[in-house]
């Protein structure tokens, strides 16, 4: 049995302000909370010399230092080179909260920014930089065969 619950636990707090208490679900696993995720596309053209200036493996790392990272095959947004997709925390989840698609970074204070906002929660836990809104777009919908 591990030492730490797995699967969902309750906090319960008390608001002092007013007296009401709550009760805040969030996933677990034996490591501690479900952290974000980094999706980070490396394909045709994001992390290729089609963009320029930047150091694709340092970004890559920088990111990775913040939370776990996934490098993708192409995520049908070349215009948008270099893509990363934050996935929210469990608690993030748990809130609401959907994959934020954040496309054209290629500067390391835009990445900064990002491993910034993913270590005080990333989404539906800590507010999104007014920064990253620069970055922040919405993917067209794939097409489903059949």
């Amino acid at each position: 049995m591990p030492a730490t619950p797995t699967g969902r636990t309750t906090d319960r707090t008390t608001d002092r302000t007013t007296d009401r208490t709550t009760d805040r679900t969030r996933a677990v696993t034996a490591a501690g909370p479900v952290p974000c995720r980094i999706v980070v596309c490396r394909d045709c053209c994001c992390g290729s010399p089609k963009v320029p200036g930047l150091d694709h493996a340092a970004q890559t790392e920088r990111l990775r230092a913040a939370a776990p990272v996934r490098v993708s095959d192409c995520l049908d947004v070349c215009d948008q080179a270099n893509v990363i997709v934050v996935q929210p925390s469990a608690e993030g989840r748990a809130a609401g909260a959907r994959p934020v698609w954040l496309g054209l970074v290629n500067d390391p204070d835009a990445t900064e920014d990002i491993a910034a906002w993913v270590r005080a929660g990333g989404p539906g836990v800590a507010p999104r930089p007014d920064i990253l809104d620069l970055y922040t777009f919405v993917p067209p919908r794939r097409r489903t065969t059949g």
